[in-house]
C-alpha cells in the first residue's frame, strides 16, 4: 500500500510559480515510476509529467515543457513540480500518482495509486 499526500497548490497570477510536493509512504518509494497529473472543471485527467525511479528520465507534456519540471528526492520520499510562467489555463486540480509496478511509464492506466489532489489557480 502506497499513501500519497500533495501540497503546494494555492492562487497565483499569470506569470508567476508554484512547487508542489507529493510525500509518500508504505513502500519503498525509490523502485516507482511517478507522475503529475491533472484535471480541470469538465475536463478528463490528463498527464502533465513523469519520472522514472532514479530520476534520470522525464516526460513532460507539450503544453507545459519548458515551463514545468519534475523532480525527486529518494531520499525523502517525495517527488515535486516545479511550475513557472504559470497560464491560466494551467488552473486544475493536480494529482500526484506512483506505478508500483512500472521503473517508468506515461501511461495513465499504469499508475494504480493516487494522492487527493491540490487546486492550482491562475488568474489572468
Amino acid at each position: 500500500q502506497v499513501q500519497l499526500v500533495e501540497s503546494g497548490g494555492g492562487l497565483v497570477q499569470a506569470g508567476g510559480s508554484l512547487r508542489l510536493s507529493c510525500a509518500a509512504s508504505g513502500r519503498i518509494f525509490s523502485s516507482y515510476a511517478m507522475g503529475w497529473f491533472r484535471q480541470a472543471p469538465g475536463k478528463e485527467r490528463e498527464s502533465v509529467a513523469a519520472i522514472n525511479r532514479s530520476g534520470g528520465t522525464t516526460y513532460y507534456a507539450d503544453s507545459v515543457k519548458g515551463r514545468f519540471t519534475i523532480s525527486r528526492d529518494n531520499a525523502k520520499n517525495t517527488v515535486y513540480l516545479q511550475m513557472n510562467s504559470l497560464k491560466p489555463e494551467d488552473t486544475a486540480v493536480y494529482y500526484c500518482a506512483v506505478a508500483s509496478r512500472r521503473a517508468y511509464t506515461t501511461r495513465v492506466n499504469e499508475y494504480d495509486y493516487w494522492g487527493q489532489g491540490t487546486q492550482v489557480t491562475v488568474s489572468s
